[in-house]
């Protein structure tokens, strides 16, 4: 399997200029000005006028559906290939959340598997909002070490629907996916899905303050809320990560503010990257704590919020995009992904020049061409 893309203008997220992408296989096998080639069953595709970018990366996003507050009938449902491709995702990052009944680890690791083999690039977290960790194995050491697509635990503090462990327990929690991740070979991240209830950050600031290695603490939902979203900025300022919802509630009109907001603020762009939490519930709850509502997380935040900064708030294309590709990659330590290099996984987006998506490879394969989704997932029409 081999595809040449001819006279595009890449943004690697670097602008390269106008350059010829061969992929072979998986992966990018060269980039040049006046690359050519020979190869049997060759794909070209003649992106002239066009913009080539990595595939997007996904890092929180409910693969296996989220919700369940309000009994059965509010399970959301499991997204299903196409929904990727049609926002340009070709690389995810699958997560649980509030249901740790229905909604298995089993199941979501299961649900990775087979976005894998229908064609994207696809990792998780295990565990969901619950302390003490829901595991696949004995331990969230075990699960790093035996099963190659956990790349950390998910937790969630600050949240009425989470279990409130204390300051020492999330302590003791990192200090396991730490040496996991160590023996394993993976760094290891703790990845927190933040609440309305102050307390999450100060519980970082002494868990930093005893020593502990900032770069292990994720918090996502950084935009929900304003409270949070100062403390947020504060935690990057001193050299943590921070992930800002694109799909979900927001203290600002959309996200691509809040990424505005922390940058006016002098957080490092290397630190923020950005998540939709598609496919989860997105609930409304009244003053009393009960559910009045419920929604549906949308896939397609990440490409809006990329439009919106270019488009509507005037960043530059190389500025925009690392937040939903490379950023998210380096921050996870995956360096084939969310670029376009010799070497890459053979991710990457067409856009015209005002950013209608025509088409998507994903690890080499054309996955969308013309606007038209090409493959689909196993059960999809």
């Amino acid at each position: 399997m081999a595809l040449l893309i001819k006279n595009a203008r890449v943004f690697a997220p670097n602008d390269l200029g106008r350059q010829n992408v061969l992929m072979v296989g998986e992966q990018i096998a060269a980039i040049g000005p006046d690359l050519t080639c020979d190869l049997p069953d060759l794909e070209t595709i003649d992106a002239s006028g066009r913009i080539l970018t990595p595939g997007f990366f996904d890092q929180h996003i409910h693969v296996t559906g989220g919700g369940g507050e309000g009994g059965p009938a509010t399970r959301t449902p499991e997204l299903v290939l196409s929904e990727l491709i049609k926002s340009g995702t070709t690389s995810v990052v699958g997560v649980s959340g509030t249901d740790f009944t229905t909604r298995s680890i089993p199941n979501l690791l299961a649900k990775v598997r087979a976005l894998k083999t229908e064609g994207v690039s696809a990792w998780m977290y295990t565990s969901n909002y619950r302390y003490p960790a829901t595991t696949l194995t004995d331990s969230v050491a075990n699960d790093l070490f035996f099963v190659p697509e956990v790349l950390g635990v998910k937790i969630a503090l600050g949240d009425h629907r989470s279990s409130f462990p204390t300051t020492q327990q999330v302590l003791a929690l990192l200090a396991d996916i730490r040496v996991g991740g160590m023996i394993a070979g993976k760094t290891g991240f703790l990845h927190i899905h933040l609440g309305n209830i102050p307390g999450a950050f100060a519980m970082f600031d002494e868990i930093v303050a005893r020593g502990f290695p900032i770069r292990h603490i994720r918090p996502t939902h950084c935009g929900r809320i304003r409270h949070v979203f100062d403390a947020a900025v504060e935690f990057a300022l001193k050299g943590g990560h921070i992930d800002i919802t694109t799909g979900a509630s927001c203290c600002f009109d959309n996200a691509s503010l809040a990424v505005l907001a922390a940058l006016e603020a002098g957080v490092d762009p290397k630190l923020i990257t950005l998540s939709t939490d598609g496919h989860g519930s997105v609930p409304r709850f009244n003053e009393k704590g009960e559910m009045a509502g419920l929604g549906v997380g949308g896939v397609e935040g990440n490409l809006l919020a990329f439009k919106r900064l270019v488009g509507d708030y005037g960043m530059a294309i190389e500025k925009a995009l690392p937040f939903v590709t490379s950023n998210v990659a380096s921050a996870l330590g995956l360096a084939d992904q969310g670029v376009v290099a010799k070497g890459a996984c053979g991710n990457a987006c067409l856009f015209t020049e005002d950013f209608t998506l025509t088409d998507v490879v994903a690890r080499g394969r054309v996955m969308m061409r013309d606007g038209e989704v090409v493959v689909k997932g196993t059960f999809e029409e």
